[in-house]
């Protein structure tokens, strides 16, 4: 291609380059020292320089994370087609309407009546009314966790280091957007009212938003989405419900996201073992345990010990915390423990004839595919050793 080439004065280019070094130093001394002052500075953690993020490329957690995770995009238009999301791209359209055309006339038939009424016409037929209130009020509560996971992995963008761990976080960001709505449709569809947060699910979630720095990650990909990974395996098997098979195994990946990242970022001994941290951990679990108790007649009604559920869920958080290096204010196995007593002390005083058990072996997980998941992070479960 030909361009008509214009002429410039190469001493007024001089000039401009001069006073633009010049200034660039002037601004980047400042911003360095007002960030070692503790004043703020840049703000970005971006280095220009090496066109790459603070901290390197980082490819593999943005394969661990990003890339396997654009592999296992799943479209809510194909998987829920009850919904009123349309985010199949004309090719995938194109493939549904090719596979459907492959189906026999029963199985298109089954397709079909899954328009909007169809499905709630299916939860009436499957469900009580009273199963049907406690299944919207558990799958409420990680409903409102969506809500601030996306608050809280947008904010953790510019606390991780690297390229690669702030692809893999932008992509939690998305997911937990599509969480967030798609779950809200799934729940409404029940067409019973949706309660508000609790007491202590407002503690928790606000704790996680409000944590210093990683405590975050703790919080949130420890806590809370193992919390949501272990709610999805309970009721991802039930009619109506397998979408949340594809948010169990979204939840998988965003619960291992704190380990890859600290294999390659690791945390200092002070962060690990910092009383003020430790203390800070201890009080983001805290208010799960009320919140076992709040849900166990929810639970029951589903035939879940409430009690199994929450050993389940500290059992595999514990190992989760462990791996990744957040270390508790009292070690894992002295913690469980304590929280085991805990619990058969509650059920002693309100179950008649209760036995004290291991509430931290329980698995109330269900399904092959949820198993199979599961296995993958945090081994086979004691429950089915046991």
């Amino acid at each position: 291609m030909h361009f008509e080439k214009l002429s410039v004065d190469p001493k007024v280019t001089r000039i401009n380059r001069r006073v633009e070094a010049i200034a660039n130093r002037a601004l980047r001394g400042w911003d360095g020292l007002k960030g070692k002052a503790g004043l703020g500075g840049r703000r970005a953690a971006y280095d220009d320089a090496a066109y790459e993020f603070v901290g390197g490329a980082r490819d593999a957690l943005r394969k661990k994370h990003y890339d396997k995770s654009l592999r296992l995009l799943w479209k809510a238009e194909q998987v829920a087609p009850w919904s009123s999301f349309r985010d199949a791209s004309e090719v995938e359209r194109a493939l549904m309407d090719a596979a459907e055309r492959g189906m026999t006339a029963d199985e298109r038939a089954a397709r079909a009546r899954f328009s909007s009424q169809e499905f709630r016409d299916l939860l009436d037929r499957e469900y009580t009314p009273a199963e049907k209130r406690a299944i919207v009020a558990i799958l409420s509560k990680i409903g409102h966790g969506e809500a601030y996971a996306w608050l809280v992995s947008a904010s953790m963008l510019n606390e991780v280091q690297s390229t690669g761990a702030r692809a893999a976080v932008t992509m939690q960001i998305m997911e937990e957007a599509k969480h967030f709505v798609v779950l809200r449709e799934l729940v409404q569809a029940f067409g019973v009212p949706v309660p508000r947060q609790s007491a202590w699910e407002y503690l928790l979630l606000e704790g996680c938003l409000k944590a210093r720095g990683l405590n975050r990650f703790f919080g949130m990909n420890v806590l809370v989405e193992t919390i949501a990974l272990s709610l999805f395996g309970v009721l991802a098997d039930k009619p109506g419900l397998e979408v949340l098979n594809f948010f169990h195994l979204d939840e998988s990946r965003h619960t291992a996201l704190p380990d890859n990242y600290f294999r390659e970022f690791p945390m200092s001994e002070r962060e690990k073992r910092n009383l003020r941290a430790r203390l800070e951990r201890l009080l983001l679990v805290l208010p799960a345990l009320p919140l076992v108790i709040f849900l166990e007649e929810e639970f029951a009604e589903i035939g879940v010990d409430a009690f199994d559920f929450g050993g389940s869920v500290l059992r595999k958080a514990a190992h989760l915390a462990d791996r990744a290096g957040f270390d508790l204010l009292l070690p894992k196995d002295d913690t469980l423990a304590m929280i085991n007593r805990l619990f058969n002390a509650y059920c002693a005083a309100t179950r008649e004839g209760h036995q004290p058990r291991d509430f931290m072996v329980a698995e109330t997980s269900q399904g092959e595919k949820v198993a199979a998941v599961e296995r993958e992070i945090f081994g086979p479960s004691p429950a089915i050793e046991a």
